[in-house]
């Protein structure tokens, strides 16, 4: 044998056996990026359809946001801001503006992180689609949720001062009958 044939040999050896090792590691590769990408894209689509109201899925989406983009400083600073946003208690209509607003950078941080920068737009983000009967029974919910709050401090306070009224009323009716006890 020629010394370019056993060198041609030892090539094709670590050929067979080199690359479908490379392979199996190129393949493993591939499907990680695909996952991840699977993952991130299944957020951005949760946050984007709850854009509007809340829903269980969408808090999900948030609560893996730091999770899933991971690899993104703009997105996690993003979903940061949000969730501070999120944390004022009874906001008013400015803050409320404020929230949405942030709401809306945090979903164009990740269209532009799943590379939509230039097909998925401010404006796309903030145009969403809410039928009227929803929004109506969306209105109404919001009625019940805060007259049954009112119920609930009218009765508290009422319970209150039924239990009052019978703290002090128990001592006074010892005192009518001193002879209750003997």
């Amino acid at each position: 044998m020629t010394p370019f044939e056993i060198v041609t040999a030892i090539l094709n050896l670590l050929a067979l056996i080199l690359i479908p090792i490379i392979a199996v590691i190129i393949g493993q590769h591939l499907q990680n990026v695909s996952a991840k990408r699977k993952d991130k894209m299944d957020v951005f689509k949760t946050m984007m359809m709850n854009r509007i109201g809340w829903s269980v899925e969408g808090t999900r989406a948030m609560n893996i946001i730091d999770i899933v983009f991971s690899d993104d400083k703009n997105v996690r600073q993003a979903w940061s801001e949000y969730y501070h946003a999120l944390c004022v208690k009874d906001p008013d209509e400015i803050q409320l503006k404020q929230m949405q607003q942030v709401q809306d950078k945090l979903l164009e941080k990740m269209a532009i992180s799943l590379g939509y920068k230039d097909k998925i737009t401010w404006e796309t983000i903030q145009n969403s689609y809410v039928p009227k009967g929803m929004m109506e029974a969306m209105d109404q919910q919001q009625i019940i949720q805060k007259g049954q709050t009112e119920l609930a401090k009218v009765a508290g306070a009422f319970a209150q001062m039924i239990n009052t009224n019978a703290a002090n009323q128990a001592p006074n009716r010892q005192e009518d009958n001193p002879h209750a006890n003997t």
